[in-house]
């Protein structure tokens, strides 16, 4: 599959793979400068990069483990979603989940794109919906 990418900054860098086999591609800060997160709070780090995808699939942004794991930070909405049409540049909202103020330096890999396929769907309301074994059970309810 062809991604076609437009930058919209000279500093912007092409999304990478880290492995052979990541399913993810890793993403840039595309900044002039470093960018402080303070404490609980998000801010936003563009790539300075905008796609296009083709239809019938759709670009998810996740955390990069190690940045979660080791420094606290995660994109603010856990994961974004870019659809197909949407032509803007890629923005992460990045949240410091620590009591610590983090940094964001250029060029650093701040959140993972996974290019993914989706199913259309047209809804319908009915009085009633088919009977489960589960039924309306949630929250745990098919645990120990």
């Amino acid at each position: 599959m062809k991604i076609i990418l437009k930058k919209l900054r000279e500093n912007a860098k092409m999304p990478a793979r880290g492995s052979a086999f990541a399913a993810g591609y890793d993403l840039f800060a595309c900044l002039e400068e470093e960018a402080v997160i303070p404490p609980h709070s998000t801010v936003k780090i563009g790539t300075g990069l905008s796609a296009a995808i083709p239809d019938g699939w759709f670009g998810a942004v996740f955390a990069r483990s190690g940045l979660a794991a080791k420094e606290g930070l995660r994109p603010a909405n856990c994961v974004g979603v870019c659809d197909s049409d949407y032509r803007g540049e890629y923005i992460v909202a990045m949240h410091n989940d620590t009591d610590t103020p983090r940094t964001i330096v250029p060029g650093e890999r701040i959140a993972q794109l996974v290019i993914l396929p989706f199913a259309e769907a047209d809804f319908e309301f009915a009085e009633a919906l088919p009977e489960t074994e589960r039924g309306t059970g949630g929250f745990g309810s098919t645990g120990q």
